[in-house]
């Protein structure tokens, strides 16, 4: 391997960042082991354990979803630093409109707990607002999905059809579970 590595593209999906031989090799790696151990750790120690416990399948697809979005990333940073050169958006893109997807999927799965799902004071204060805000949630960011993965067609705006749409959902749902948060309140 050379002695620079691909570790970041811009906008246009072209390399604008290399870090060293061990970088390149070994931190993305690292990192996802780290991620992924701490996926292990989370339900033993999660003050709702039972929780996550009834959407167990569906925690455990999102741990494999994650480690192959990051190997196939790994992979294709190996791939151009072989000299294989491609615009990363046409992974990138499609790869985190289906990461989003499955998210909104497994969402209306979720149980309250305090690392997965959205996590807001309302939420984690009632189960209602909890269920309320993840069905919801589920729908939005499959719909945040579709339109990142329009982004595939508008070039070096691509990163907008992503950026926007997930920002826009995650402070609607935010202001969503506060309202419902209210509405519970004053019943």
């Amino acid at each position: 391997m050379p002695e620079k590595i691909p570790i970041h593209w811009n906008a246009q999906g072209e390399i604008d960042g290399y870090g060293s031989r061990f970088t390149g090799l070994f931190l993305l790696p690292m990192v996802t082991v780290g991620i992924y151990i701490l996926f292990l750790i989370i339900p033993k120690i999660a003050v709702y354990k039972d929780n996550i416990k009834q959407f167990q399948k569906y925690f455990f697809a999102f741990k494999v979803i994650f480690i192959l979005f990051f190997f196939t990333l790994y992979i294709i940073t190996i791939l151009q630093t072989l000299g294989y050169t491609f615009n990363m958006n046409y992974f990138i893109i499609p790869a985190i409109a289906a990461l989003f997807y499955f998210i909104g999927h497994i969402l209306k799965f979720a149980k309250r707990n305090f690392f997965i799902g959205i996590r807001t004071p309302w939420t984690l204060s009632s189960n209602e607002v909890w269920n309320k805000t993840h069905l919801l949630g589920s729908k939005t960011f499959k719909i945040a999905a579709i339109i990142a993965f329009l982004g595939l067609f508008f070039g070096k705006y691509g990163i907008l059809f992503i950026l926007i749409p997930i920002l826009g959902v995650a402070i609607f749902l935010v202001v969503y579970s506060y309202v419902i948060y209210q509405k519970e309140v004053k019943r």
